[in-house]
């Protein structure tokens, strides 16, 4: 049996007594996981008091509450009191025009470490922007990987998960690292997901603009039409958390001095912009898989997460070309873009 309670395709073959008995151990655990929950987060008991009454460990109260969240017994809400934002959130807001959130960091941090914080608080943001009979687009790369380990349980009905630009390279066919992506999201939202299986990026423009006439490439951007919130995290060369076309194999060292010389400070989804916004005339664009920026901007809802210092060229650039409707940014970085 897995850790998540389902069986494994062995476990099966020994018949029903082995899924009743998998079934009743499924079942007691949620029952615990909500017994804990009451007690914290409804009678404020300690981890201790609640130990002793289910007959555990601390460290088992501890898991269970994670469980309660993870699959959506507990869901934690932030409420702000109405025009008491916090001075960044509202200098955020007025000066770029979008909504924010700013995830409360100290210096102390390393990178990895705010990117985890970052990630684990745009979870608790996504979930209820997502609902019943929406397409939502996926950027796939390293912020998203982490955030959608951090999803909790929100079941769906007809909705759709669909990859915004290629994962294969020259090394690699990417599917796995973008598959996991959109199976989690798919898995917390009980949803249908859509792959787009083509390279990142081309080796030439003309051969992106033939496989554009492909039917099973057209069925994905016809997809594409339909999306009414993009989610992604913002690609940037010198960043301490790499973004994964620069140390997944994407991106050659020649390629990214070229970048360099354009201008270059980020990406979206592999297609790369300049610190005003634009991206004419970045013939790397040519060859990329992922929307335009003027496509990407017709999608109603866009929200950006972002991570470390070392995105701030990149989120400036994507602020100052109205790339993001909403935006999730850790508080040292969002203090270093305003000063």
């Amino acid at each position: 049996m897995g850790r998540d309670g389902h069986l494994t395709e062995a476990g099966v073959r020994f018949g029903e007594p082995i899924v009743q008995g998998a079934r009743h151990t499924a079942d007691r655990r949620e029952r615990d996981a909500l017994r804990a929950a009451q007690l914290y987060y409804v009678q404020d008991l300690t981890m201790e008091a609640i130990a002793r009454d289910l007959g555990v460990s601390r460290s088992t109260v501890s898991r269970l509450l994670s469980l309660a969240k993870r699959t959506g017994l507990v869901k934690i809400e932030l409420n702000p009191p109405r025009g008491r934002a916090t001075s960044l959130v509202r200098d955020l807001e007025a000066r770029f025009g979008v909504r924010a959130q700013v995830v409360p960091t100290d210096g102390s941090l390393s990178e990895p470490e705010v990117l985890e914080r970052v990630a684990a608080h745009a979870a608790h943001v996504v979930q209820p922007l997502i609902s019943s009979g929406m397409t939502v687009g996926l950027a796939w790369g390293s912020t998203l990987s982490a955030l959608s380990k951090h999803l909790v349980h929100k079941p769906t009905h007809d909705t759709v998960f669909v990859q915004l630009n290629g994962a294969a390279n020259p090394q690699t066919t990417g599917i796995s690292y973008a598959s996991d992506i959109l199976f989690r999201f798919g898995t917390a939202f009980t949803a249908r997901v859509e792959q787009f299986p083509v390279p990142a990026f081309f080796d030439r423009a003309e051969t992106r603009a033939m496989m554009w006439r492909e039917r099973s490439v057209i069925r994905v951007l016809h997809t594409h039409r339909d999306i009414r919130l993009a989610v992604f995290g913002l690609g940037s060369i010198d960043s301490a958390v790499p973004s994964q076309i620069y140390r997944g194999g994407y991106v050659s060292t020649q390629e990214a001095r070229a970048l360099r010389e354009q201008g270059v400070v980020g990406d979206v989804a592999t297609v790369f912009y300049r610190s005003d916004g634009s991206d004419e005339g970045i013939a790397m664009n040519e060859r990329a898989t992922g929307p335009r920026l003027d496509e990407l901007r017709r999608i109603p809802q866009r929200l950006a997460v972002v991570a470390g210092r070392g995105k701030l060229p990149a989120l400036r650039g994507a602020l100052e070309g109205r790339l993001m409707t909403d935006l999730v940014v850790d508080e040292g970085t969002a203090w270093r873009l305003l000063r």
